[in-house]
């Protein structure tokens, strides 16, 4: 299994990094409260992030509210900083952003779980009740789903689990033709209109994806559905599956056991050959158990995604405190596994985006959870101004390597636009070929974040339009061809087309910095790309933060704001 996932209805979605942020001073991060750990100098450690939620060791692979508490449980390896071990830490927040550690909630301990507790989801039963699915290992090593509840429910924090005794729940037998060594990752269960519940795990069959069906009507003993909610030729093992709904109009959550015409349903996997998580939006027929999914909407390379960049095995959880949907993912490393274990840790979780349905009724929305904004500081405004081609500008006054940066641009001269191929169908493989430096006549514009004094060193994030058959068609490009000159680390170029017509409204991009997080927001949320650098020049207070216009056309800022973001108090 790679990354698994683990979380659901009310779980901040843990298959993201382990314990935790560090705490970062201007030019030193020092590690207190962990007995294991040291003070490390800030030139030792200059990839661990300020304010996104980071293991202080080791590897780390959800999110559920309870009494107005939020819980994060995430795979953990406390034994190393690469995979295996796993066990379910857990850590507690009243805000999202600052986070406080607890005693791992779940430890290999029954015959369903001896060889590892993996992946799932928590469900709100009646009556407030948490309870979780997950993915065990037994004895044979095949993958079973089993049940955990809360010891105590008068305690917030629910520090203490207790298993079901009759675990494993659903498991893969000769009947019913279920690969033992694909079979995990069970999702938030949802109540159908017969009132059984209904859970989604995750499969394949040769190269078939399926999000295998199972339903019950006391939580305990399931039955798996004569076919499954849905399948895919040629994709093969889903991972981590997510299914849920989203208003028509509106940015507000409801609950996962909502259906009928008011609600679009989003059914999300991770796709295991390609680590990328791809979505489609559909309908669900409840009485029949048959999702199906929008014309043009596809479970395969060509379809939509979540994140373009380094982002998988993300879930969703329906936030009951502010009525929101949140989405929250996991940013693996692109350093080599050698420099993982020298630096004693690997994995980061994305910071949690609200998701809602775009009005088009297409796609998601996504956008940095809002309570992220408590951490900003020093703000910097920087006026409207004609940016010309070839020019590079400085944004001065903020910490580079760790900020928050919210800018928009106003096109005009469409008629240099360059003339889209229509063989140009990868975004992808279309940003790698037209990097920052290709010159081109609307673009490359945008940010140079991350980038040293001379720019040896910089991740580039921007834009390119060219002229389609009937419309201008924008590129959002995340280049990280210069952003280190170690040459060991993955420098993968990203990219993905946005839906905006630029003719119409501004191009606008945020940019999440830290230190070795790039996340990216363009067009309001329409298209996001997440990526993981090293830089060995841009680090600390070394970093410069720059807008670039490599185009021959000028484009004009409409407007620029920044901020450095404080540290967040994390385990």
């Amino acid at each position: 299994m790679a990354n698994s996932c683990i979380v659901g209805l009310c779980l901040f979605f843990a298959v993201f990094a382990s314990h935790g942020i560090v705490e970062l001073q201007a030019s030193h991060h020092v590690y207190r409260n962990l007995q294991t750990l040291q003070s490390t100098a800030s030139t030792n450690q200059p990839y661990r992030t300020g304010y996104h939620f980071q293991p202080p060791k080791n590897w780390i692979n959800g999110l559920m509210v309870y009494k107005g508490i939020y819980h994060l449980f995430y795979q953990y390896n406390p034994k190393g900083a690469v995979w295996g071990n796993i066990v379910w830490a857990h850590s507690t927040s009243k805000d999202l952003v600052n986070w406080t550690p607890h005693e791992a909630a779940i430890h290999p301990s029954q015959p369903g779980d001896i060889n590892g507790c993996w992946s799932g989801s928590a469900t709100i039963l009646p009556g407030g009740t948490p309870a979780m699915l997950y993915t065990g290992i037994d004895p044979k090593n095949s993958q079973v789903q089993n049940l955990a509840v809360p010891k105590n429910l008068s305690d917030p924090y629910l520090r203490e689990w207790v298993k079901s005794p009759k675990n494993p729940l659903m498991q893969p037998t000769a009947e019913n033709q279920i690969n033992a060594s694909s079979f995990r990752d069970p999702t938030t269960a949802w109540l159908g209109p017969d009132k059984k519940w209904r859970v989604l795990i995750g499969s394949k069959i040769d190269r078939r994806g399926l999000a295998i069906l199972f339903k019950s009507k006391d939580f305990v003993n399931w039955v798996q559905a004569t076919t499954p909610l849905r399948a895919a030729e040629g994709t093969g093992m889903w991972e981590c599956p997510d299914f849920y709904p989203v208003p028509l109009r509106g940015r507000n959550g409801v609950d996962t056991s909502l259906s009928g015409p008011s609600v679009k349903h989003v059914l999300k996997l991770s796709l295991d050959d390609t680590k990328h998580d791809f979505y489609t939006v559909g309908s669900y027929d409840s009485s029949r158990d048959v999702y199906t999914p929008n014309k043009g909407s596809v479970e395969n390379d060509s379809g939509l995604r979540y994140d373009y960049g380094k982002y998988y095995a993300s879930k969703t959880f329906l936030d009951s405190i502010k009525n929101r949907r949140v989405l929250c993912g996991w940013l693996n490393e692109s350093s080599s596994v050698a420099d993982d274990i020298k630096k004693g840790w690997a994995g980061v979780h994305a910071i949690p985006r609200q998701i809602w349905l775009d009005k088009s009724g297409k796609q998601l929305i996504q956008w940095p959870v809002v309570e992220i904004e408590k951490l900003r500081a020093n703000h910097v405004s920087l006026p409207s101004k004609l940016l010309k081609g070839g020019s590079v500008v400085e944004v001065s006054g903020v910490t580079a390597s760790q900020a928050d940066v919210d800018i928009s641009f106003e096109i005009t001269g469409f008629d240099k636009a360059e003339m889209l191929n229509p063989s140009w169908t990868n975004p992808q493989l279309l940003c790698s070929q037209k990097g920052a430096t290709v010159k081109g006549g609307l673009g490359p514009f945008g940010l140079l974040v991350l980038a040293s004094e001379g720019l040896s060193e910089n991740t580039a994030v921007f834009f390119r339009i060219f002229k389609g058959q009937n419309k201008y068609v924008v590129l959002m490009c995340s280049d990280q061809s210069r952003s280190s000159l170690n040459q060991n680390n993955d420098k993968t170029t990203y990219g993905a087309f946005l839906d905006v017509d630029p003719l119409h409204q501004n191009l606008s991009l945020r940019s999440l910095i830290d230190h070795s997080i790039v996340e990216s927001f363009g067009g309001g949320g329409k298209a996001c790309i997440s990526a993981r650098v090293y830089p060995t020049l841009a680090i600390n207070n070394a970093a410069r933060l720059y807008v670039f216009n490599n185009g021959s056309e000028a484009v004009k800022i409409a407007k620029l704001n920044a901020w450095s973001m404080n540290k967040a108090k994390i385990n």
